[in-house]
């Protein structure tokens, strides 16, 4: 008999839980609702709340709406969006995680109190990603972002450095990075570290690890655009090669089921937990025929 089990400790972290529960709120009152960017990064939520009525705009719409109810969700914007919706009377319904909160305002700190010409505000996180772009937005676009640890590389160390995290960025990578700066960093320069990593996704990987190791096989159900996703993707495959990542069961290939006794099904934070029951029920058919 084989084992189908789905990991506890997987699924939406609080912040895309109140931004999803911010939307069906609004949605359930029936009116227009917008939301700058994907709500999350997961096609299939994406999906559910499209067909309750969500309405997904870029920034280039964002900027054309007028007298218009807009949802920002978790990842949080640059202060532009905000100055935007003023002159444009847009009422905002605010989801932003309030970690990310948090750290836009340590970095927008940092960034007023330091005369720029001798400070470097570095954040380590994913070029592009919806985050990011709101984080550097609070420095004026004058951040640097880095997104691996061989990045760290081109930093100034004859200047001053500060350094943040994007909330869902690997802990390991940001010590190693930590480490790096202050071997190279100048004597005359100051550095100075925040470790703004969200424990909600740093938490989930001896847990996770365990869960993989525990299995034959493992599907790790996450959306390709996910930052944390492929992050905890990557801690599966270390502890099991037999690891895959799946957006949906479409994506499952039935060869794969063959000659294991046991197969775990695990997420990201921004995959709800519907879609992992939804793929163990799929795999549990599969197991059957």
């Amino acid at each position: 008999m084989i084992k189908v089990e789905i990991d506890e400790g997987s699924g939406f972290c609080f912040g895309v839980v109140t931004a999803i529960n911010k939307a069906e709120e609004e949605l359930t009152k029936g009116e227009t609702l917008y939301c700058l960017g994907d709500i999350v990064h997961n096609s299939k939520e994406v999906e559910r709340l499209k067909e309750m009525g969500l309405i997904t705009i870029n920034h280039d719409e964002f900027k054309q709406l007028r007298n218009a109810k807009v949802l920002l969700r978790a990842h949080g914007e640059p202060p532009e969006t905000y100055m935007i919706a003023r002159e444009n009377n847009i009422e905002i319904i605010d989801a932003t995680c309030p970690v990310v909160l948090r750290l836009q305002k340590r970095i927008k700190q940092g960034f007023l109190e330091d005369n720029q010409k001798e400070k470097q505000i570095v954040i380590y996180g994913k070029n592009g990603h919806a985050e990011v772009l709101g984080l550097v937005g609070q420095t004026d676009g004058q951040a640097i972002v880095i997104e691996k640890a061989e990045e760290v590389k081109k930093l100034d160390f004859s200047k001053s450095i500060r350094l943040f995290s994007q909330t869902t960025k690997s802990l390991d990578e940001f010590q190693e990075i930590v480490e790096y700066i202050k071997q190279h960093i100048s004597s005359e320069a100051t550095f100075e570290y925040y470790d703004t990593i969200c424990r909600q996704v740093a938490n989930r990987m001896p847990k996770l690890r365990e869960f993989a190791a525990s299995h034959d096989l493992i599907f790790f159900v996450s959306g390709k655009k996910s930052s944390n996703g492929k992050m905890l993707f990557e801690e599966c495959l270390k502890v099991n090669p037999n690891s895959h990542l799946i957006d949906s069961q479409e994506e499952i290939d039935a060869s794969l089921l063959k000659d294991v006794t046991s197969i775990g099904v695990c997420g990201a934070t921004s995959t709800p937990k519907w879609l992992m029951e939804k793929i163990s029920r799929y795999i549990q058919t599969q197991i059957k025929e």
